[in-house]
């Protein structure tokens, strides 16, 4: 198995504004950061490379983020250890801040593409029952095994 993760953010202006500038400029470099990474397996992208144009919220300023992993310690790795953490430290200078838990992951089948409709309803799950095997975050770090015996609740 493989660990998907889904993040969130709502955007403080349009991206196109000129106060999302560096976030944008910073995108690309980002982005390939992460594809070149131990353990990367995949990520949503568009036309223009990256996912800022995937619509999956009403709210046309949440932007998503959507990658797969090999596991969750090489997710941790890219996301804490590299140029990413760089950017993550800047990100009030460009999103406004969630109350709600705005990143989940959870373990598919090796092969398996999530899709950002499958992302929105795991980090809905998230937000509404909490941490488990079935939707999760670093701070839980659950692990496939834990799966296995967890029964959804609907």
């Amino acid at each position: 198995m493989h660990l998907a993760q889904v993040n969130i953010a709502e955007m403080i202006a349009p991206i196109n504004d000129p106060v999302m500038a560096d976030f944008v400029n910073n995108l690309d470099r980002i982005n390939m950061l992460a594809e070149q990474s131990p353990g990367f397996v995949w990520r949503l992208k568009g036309d223009e490379g990256n996912a800022t144009a995937i619509t999956v919220f009403d709210n046309l300023f949440l932007i998503i983020n959507m990658s797969v992993w090999e596991n969750l310690d090489t997710l941790f790795d890219f996301t804490y250890k590299t140029a990413h953490v760089e950017i993550l430290k800047r990100k009030k200078e460009w999103f406004k801040n969630m109350p709600r838990m705005h990143m989940a992951f959870w373990y598919i089948d090796k092969g398996h593409q999530p899709t950002p409709e499958e992302a929105k309803e795991r980090l809905y799950y998230l937000q509404e029952y909490g941490q488990s095997p079935y939707a999760f975050s670093f701070k839980s770090r659950f692990s496939i095994e834990d799966l296995k015996d967890y029964k959804i609740k609907s």
